[in-house]
């Protein structure tokens, strides 16, 4: 016996698929647009059809944007000698918000990951690579995640790069505003240790 219709299973078990949403999440979310007004959910399924549309890589950075190429990469202002790596266009949002980074941005879509099966052939690397050696770069910033896939995505940029005789830095990780020096793990306290800076 099947308590729940199967078109309102069928769009739990959808949002479920998505990273972050456990199966209690995806119940609530659709019960909540069974509450609300048929109007919303026709925006809402209209806004997830058109998520797609329109939408290009950016030729120069990799980025998702409307125009090729994406606001930052055409934005005159911002230092064409320095690239920061990231692994997802939402972690350019990130840094864009500290309002600290003025040069141009390099979007991976992703890390590596030999368990998920990704390799460096999956990634936009070789296109880093290309654009390191042809744009006159002085600096990268490798700014992907502080975890086991991140840092071995970074180690093999780090080797590809390393004897082009550019600077290679990589983004400070340690212990975030507010945090408790006793609750943090060893690998955030070495972290913090070796990002410090003069005071």
């Amino acid at each position: 016996m099947q308590l729940i219709p199967k078109n309102v299973q069928s769009l739990i078990d959808e949002f479920s698929k998505l990273p972050g949403i456990g199966p209690k999440s995806a119940q609530r979310l659709t019960f909540y647009l069974l509450r609300g007004a048929k109007k919303n959910i026709g925006e809402l399924g209209q806004a997830v059809l058109d998520l797609k549309n329109d939408l290009k890589i950016c030729s120069n950075c990799f980025n998702i944007a409307e125009n090729d190429p994406c606001v930052l990469c055409g934005d005159e202002r911002r230092d064409r000698e320095v690239i920061c790596i990231v692994e997802e266009p939402l972690d350019i949002i990130a840094l864009e918000k500290t309002g600290k980074f003025e040069g141009l941005y390099h979007v991976l879509h992703g890390a590596i990951s030999p368990v998920d099966g990704i390799g460096p052939e999956d990634l936009y690397i070789s296109q880093l690579l290309s654009r390191v050696k042809n744009n006159g770069i002085k600096e990268i910033i490798i700014a992907t995640n502080p975890d086991l896939e991140g840092e071995a995505t970074a180690m093999y940029i780090h080797k590809l790069i390393e004897h082009l005789g550019i600077k290679i830095t990589r983004i400070a990780h340690g212990l975030p505003m507010g945090a408790d020096i006793e609750y943090a793990d060893e690998i955030t306290l070495s972290r913090a240790l070796e990002g410090r800076r003069e005071y």
